[in-house]
């Protein structure tokens, strides 16, 4: 436990099982849910294409992220790798990361609520998207206090129940719609570069992973292994379950928020419609329960170190968790996901990681166990930098002028605490 928090330590109790888990959690989520339709609307059966091309690309970004990742032994993730250029600057990094998986969480709830709507008519407005996202909030919260272990079995589970459906209907629906259609064109720049931004948000999660470092056996090994098996995997089934949509559905569907439901029912009529619904909800499910694991660790890390008020680190006695942290990430994601849309919500989810990315990357000549470090990362880390700048222009006016507030909002928070921490010294 760091010097400002209450209770017992955190433990080392997350092994590679675990830590791939919580990556891969972190990607699949509502991504290969809800935009198939809308990547195939805008580039045809050239859209299978764009998993494993921005996959490579993000290779740029993702070798390096996981380099320096893993030489910070610590939880905290970005808040951690940010303080090697500052106290303040590692607690904005922190904050901004904290930002970018709470409106990942928001807006993978709010797809959530649009596919129990197939089963609940209704389930995505008013009062009872309402109750239905605060009480997922609330769920999560209480399985999340209860342990750590608790929370990754639930998560072994979870991540069962939703590959393994959406991998055998992705097969079977190439089988079935064979022969498949040819890749058409290669899209023109202006509208490739449009559709990359979207295209990442599905890839985006990977770094779930880092932020319990602290509760990591062996974080300089464990966590990029993790990173690179989680990456691979969810390639391959982003592309056969985009391949499978276009095959089985090139007039895109009837319904473009719950698009696999209709992959689905053209595959086994209502029972098909039905296994691909439980699996949305089994993925969106444990996207959520590994961002409400993971990120939580985030204000934990903030608060322990005195950047938040001490009241964030603060340990259950019994469960061993940062309940506080846990329970006011379920208020806060709460909050988001009544006020904001999937795409809005995505977008500052990928604009803030964008940052975060970078800054990580760059740290790694700074972190306390890199260790020697082969050349080629170096050259890694300035392209990938490089391609988090170019990425980020694609982002409106609207999504940077909403995190520069919200990232002032935490400066405000930090100054607050600041003044007590003086105070008390």
């Amino acid at each position: 436990m760091s010097e400002r928090g209450s209770g017992p330590p955190l433990k080392r109790s997350i092994g590679i099982g675990g830590a791939t888990l919580l990556s891969f959690n972190g990607v699949l989520g509502s991504a290969i849910f809800a935009l198939p339709a809308t990547l195939a609307a805008d580039f045809g059966t050239f859209s299978p294409w764009l998993f494993p091309l921005v996959a490579l690309a993000s290779l740029l970004i993702i070798v390096p992220f996981a380099r320096s990742a893993g030489a910070f032994p610590e939880s905290g993730g970005p808040a951690e790798y940010g303080r090697v250029f500052g106290r303040f600057v590692g607690f904005e990094l922190g904050w901004v990361y904290y930002l970018a998986r709470t409106a990942a969480f928001a807006a993978n709830a709010n797809v959530l609520a649009a596919y129990l709507a197939r089963w609940w008519i209704g389930a995505d407005e008013g009062l009872a998207r309402a109750l239905i996202l605060v009480a997922v909030c609330a769920i999560l919260a209480a399985v999340n206090i209860a342990g750590v272990k608790k929370a990754l079995a639930l998560l072994g589970v979870l991540t069962l129940l939703k590959a393994l459906p959406l991998l055998i209907a992705a097969v079977a629906a190439i089988l079935l719609a064979f022969p498949l259609p040819e890749p058409g064109p290669l899209p023109a720049l202006s509208s490739l570069e449009a559709g990359v931004l979207i295209v990442f948000y599905a890839f985006v999660g990977f770094e779930n992973v880092v932020v319990p470092a602290g509760e990591t056996k062996k974080p300089g090994s464990v966590i990029p292994r993790a990173i690179f098996v989680t990456i691979a995997s969810t390639t391959l089934l982003y592309f056969l379950v985009q391949l499978a949509f276009i095959a089985a559905l090139p007039d895109g569907g009837a319904d473009e928020s719950a698009p696999l439901i209709d992959l689905g029912a053209w595959l086994a009529g209502p029972f098909g419609a039905a296994a691909l619904t439980l699996a949305a909800i089994c993925s969106l499910g444990g996207n959520l329960h590994g961002i409400m694991t993971s990120t939580s660790r985030v204000t934990y890390a903030l608060g322990a170190r005195g950047d938040l008020p001490g009241w964030f680190a603060r340990v259950h006695p019994r469960f061993v968790t940062p309940a506080n942290s846990i329970a006011f990430l379920a208020v806060f994601a709460g909050v988001l996901a009544l006020i904001g849309s999937y795409v809005w919500l995505a977008i500052i989810s990928v604009l803030a990681r964008l940052i975060v990315y970078a800054v990580t990357i760059a740290a790694l000549p700074r972190a306390p166990e890199r260790g020697r470090v082969h050349p080629l990362y170096y050259g890694l880390g300035v392209a990938g930098i490089l391609l988090c700048i170019w990425a980020s222009t694609q982002a409106s006016g609207e999504a940077w002028l909403t995190l520069f507030a919200l990232s002032a909002a935490g400066a405000v928070a930090y100054a607050f605490a600041s003044l007590r921490r003086r105070r008390a010294e």
